[in-house]
Parts: structure tokens; sequence; C-alpha cells
């Protein structure tokens, strides 16, 4: 998928879910492109729904507390969500930094993702332990490794705009956590759920570190 399509798919995502906060921050970035989602509805299952992913760390649009940065050694945020379909097998979350072009500047930096999160869930604690698998069978990588990678735009630079994308699945993914390096992981995945987006949420928190 080329990095004009995926921007324009990122768009369309937010756009069809009502998150104009979301909108209005990445269109205040558009050179650096998100990772590709998948493609919802997929194989004529009915309509992707709308959920809500919230943090008591952040609301959406506002700055990511250094606790949840590098700064603060990297302990993963609280989240929680509600509106998930009531087909949902698995969720898969995926964080990355809209502002981190990596490689040819056709990717972002990843700074979470975690997948075949139990279809019952409805919340992640905060500073979920490292390790590929965790305890309820879901599994996680990050751009370095099988854990959270906090933010950590340099204070010299722009502020950076971080996703949290949440998608329920119909289904579990048979991906392994380890076994490959963390990019043919992640696209893995992404190529494992594109037919199988039944909803998806997304919120967008900001970072740069204090001077």
């Amino acid at each position: 998928m080329s990095a004009a399509v995926r921007r324009t798919f990122f768009v369309l995502i937010l756009a069809v879910m009502g998150v104009t906060s979301a909108a209005t921050l990445f269109a205040q970035n558009p050179s650096t492109p998100p990772a590709p989602q998948g493609r919802g509805g997929g194989r004529g299952r009915g309509p992707v729904i709308v959920m809500a992913l919230t943090s008591p760390a952040f609301v959406d649009g506002a700055r990511i507390p250094d606790r949840n940065a590098q700064a603060g050694h990297d302990v993963s945020p609280s989240l929680s969500w509600i509106g998930a379909p009531d087909s949902t097998a698995s969720f898969v979350l995926i964080v990355h930094d809209l502002d981190a072009a990596i490689g040819n500047g056709t990717d972002d930096m990843l700074q979470w993702m975690v997948w075949n999160i139990p279809g019952s869930t409805r919340s992640l604690p905060e500073s979920v332990p490292q390790g590929g698998q965790l305890a309820d069978g879901s599994r996680q990588i990050s751009g370095t490794g099988p854990y959270y990678r906090g933010p950590a735009a340099p204070v010299s630079g722009p502020v950076h705009h971080y996703a949290f994308e949440l998608y329920a699945l119909d289904v579990m993914l048979d991906v392994p956590a380890v076994g490959a390096a963390p990019a043919a992981t992640r696209a893995a995945v992404m190529a494992a759920m594109a037919t199988h987006i039944r909803g998806k949420a997304v919120t967008v928190g900001l970072y740069r570190r204090a001077p």
C-alpha cells in the first residue's frame, strides 16, 4: 500500500468515526503517513462499528504524561473502551508516532502493538508487563522489542502525535510475537486482520520532552 493511499485511508477512518480532533491533529502533519490498518467491512459481514477509546492519563489531543513516556521508564497508560460489536473475538491495539518516519519514509515508529486481546476485555491496565505473550494470551511488540515503547520526541523538535488505534476483530490472529523482526510481525498482523475488522476507535496524544 502506497504512502498516499495509507494517509487517505487513515483520514477516512477518522472522518467516518467523527474523530474531528484527531483528524485535525493529523492534518497538521500530513507528510508522514501512518502504517496501513487494513480494510473495514470485510467480506460483506456488515458495517464497521464506531467504538470509543479513552485513557485517564490524557484526553484526545492532550499531552501524554512523562510517566507514560520514555522519560518515565515506559509505563504504558491505562486504556478502556466501549461500543465493541457482539461479534468481537479479539482486539488489536496499535500505537504509532505519526511524525517519526523510518526506513524510506513509507513507515512510522511503532510504539506498541498488542493483538489477540480477548474479545471480552474492555480495558488494559497501566504498566502492562514486558514479554511477547501476556497472561491473558495476548501478544505484544514495539519497534524495539516485546514491550510498550513510550514517546520520546526531543525537546529541540516539534510536538509529535501518537495515534492509539483499537480494532475489534471477528477472529483471533495466528501471528507469533517472536521469530521475526518487529516490522515483519507488524506487517503480518495487519495483513491477517485486514478483512476481519468489525469495530474501530482512535485517540491521539501529544508529546515532546520538557526542557
